[in-house]
């Protein structure tokens, strides 16, 4: 889990960064700040991974807290949260991960999430056995093993994670990117922050709108969204 705390003084936006955040797996909130003070000291005491700075604070402001945990023997990662646009280029003078605007996009949230992820959660080690011959859920009083190679798709709804097969869907409470932890070795790919799809069995990609794209797996009906961020990487994978 990537620890964060949370710093602004306004409480609305307090509290609509802790719902954003609560929606990303991979986040956990420990704790708040009303102040640039307060966000210091509490830096110091829980020892967050990062921090989602607000600029414009009265007394010390963000910068000017970004500029004080530079010196402390864990630095937290910054990611500015504010109103003003004005502050960007300020912001990565101190090695901001991002800077989001108010008000939050979620998508935009997500880019930064995974920039986060992708400078502090380590990669797991490659062993030679890494490819798991089945995939093991555990259902209320049985173990199903799914050949992975019959997973269609994979995705976040509920607070469970659900493996839909050809024949059938299953319910986990494993986090998505514990799946898809297991799944690696196999033609797995993300394309939304809640699904991992089979490669395999991808059968038509389809513009839809903003720069998204609409996707059919071969003998199901129902399309699947691949968000903006992922069509790229998900075109030159299909395009090899």
């Amino acid at each position: 889990m990537i620890r964060a705390l949370i710093v602004d003084d306004e409480r609305f936006s307090r509290d609509e960064l802790v719902f954003l955040l609560s929606k990303h797996e991979s986040i956990e909130v420990v704790g708040e700040a009303d102040s640039g003070e307060v966000a210091v000291m509490k830096t110091i005491q829980l020892q967050p991974d990062v921090l989602f700075l607000d600029v414009e604070m009265p007394k010390m402001d963000g910068m000017e807290v970004a500029k004080s945990v530079q010196g402390l023997k864990k630095v937290p990662s910054i990611v500015f949260a504010t109103a003003y646009p004005d502050f960007a280029v300020e912001a990565f003078r101190h090695e901001a991960v991002d800077y989001l605007l108010k008000p939050f996009e979620e998508e935009q949230l997500a880019d930064a999430i995974t920039r986060l992820e992708k400078k502090l959660v380590p990669d797991q080690p490659v062993t030679g056995d890494a490819k798991p011959s089945k995939l093991a859920i555990e259902g209320e009083d049985n173990i199903h093993y799914l050949d992975p190679d019959d997973v269609l798709y994979v995705f976040r709804e509920d607070r469970l994670t659900k493996i839909v097969t050809k024949s059938r869907v299953y319910e986990t409470k494993w986090p998505l990117k514990e799946v898809e932890s297991r799944l690696k070795g196999y033609s797995f790919f993300r394309i939304h922050k809640s699904y991992l799809v089979n490669l395999q069995y991808i059968e038509k990609l389809t513009p839809w709108f903003n720069g998204a794209y609409q996707l059919e797996l071969c003998g199901k009906e129902e399309k699947l969204s691949v968000s903006r961020n992922y069509v790229r990487d998900l075109r030159k994978k299909l395009e090899l």
